[in-house]
């Protein structure tokens, strides 16, 4: 169904090698001791700008502590899903189907290479603990909130926080959609979501900032480097939509749902 060109069927060897190539830096210029020490540095910083003022600001506080919920990762969860199969937007109506099954593809591919990288984490010691955890003078927004920690599973504080799950899962999205945006509003809006939705965890020192500009940029391009620049996304999504056909069939008879351009799409089968 939908537009069969949207992935390729073919290797792209040379954008593969550079989606390889690039994690490879990264992870060797954190490993590298000067290396380690700039995004220390760095980091550490950047944590005392966005995490100092919650002290202070009652609404900063607020406004973070609420980001830093679970309950609002399904928020963000649902305007991520709710712009990808928005019909006409990033994606024409007609493609909102395939779109939606190779980015969970590779999703799902991302997960696998997740957690075959915590292993090589835990091998080679790399983990360590949330700027929360380590730097003197960190605010806790669990000690403002202590019964939304309890109840909402507030996240402040890690200690496993390399690399960035939360990261790598937004900046995935934004890599995908950015890659198929068709104009420059589009473009900034995708990545002006998906910075700002990683900035919770940044804000509340569950993360260092390494966590998610080394970790999770280092997951991020080697699923879409494996997954679209190789034939996987579309035999994945050919295979998706054939397994799927007969739900959305049936969705089209439901009112509400029948309305939405990931159930509508019309195309052919391959």
């Amino acid at each position: 169904m939908n537009n069969p060109g949207l992935f390729q069927a073919r290797w792209n060897l040379g954008k593969l090698v550079l989606c390889n190539l690039l994690p490879l830096a990264l992870l060797g210029f954190w490993l590298w001791p000067t290396g380690q020490m700039y995004c220390l540095m760095f980091d550490e910083w950047l944590f005392r700008h966005l995490n100092t003022p919650l002290a202070t600001n009652s609404t900063w506080l607020h406004i973070w502590a609420v980001a830093s919920l679970r309950p609002f990762d399904i928020v963000v969860g649902l305007i991520m899903l709710g712009l990808l199969i928005r019909g006409d937007w990033v994606f024409k109506a007609v493609d909102v189907r395939r779109a939606f099954f190779g980015f969970l593809s590779i999703l799902i591919l991302m997960v696998v290479i997740r957690a075959l990288f915590s292993k090589l984490v835990a091998l080679m010691n790399w983990q360590h603990n949330s700027p929360s955890m380590v730097l003197e003078g960190a605010v806790h927004m669990s000690d403002y909130f202590p019964g939304w920690e309890k109840t909402w599973e507030l996240k402040d504080r890690s200690s496993q926080s390399f690399p960035g799950d939360h990261a790598s899962v937004l900046l995935i999205w934004g890599l995908f959609m950015g890659m198929f945006s068709r104009s420059v509003g589009q473009f900034l809006i995708v990545w002006g979501l998906t910075l700002l939705f990683m900035m919770p965890r940044l804000v509340a020192g569950a993360h260092w900032g390494q966590d998610d500009y080394i970790g999770g940029v280092l997951l991020a391009v080697l699923a879409l480097g494996w997954g679209y620049y190789t034939p996987y996304a579309a035999r994945m999504s050919n295979f998706l939509l054939r397994l799927t056909h007969p739900l959305f069939k049936l969705m089209t008879r439901m009112p509400v749902l029948s309305r939405m351009s990931v159930v509508r799409s019309s195309s052919l089968l391959r």
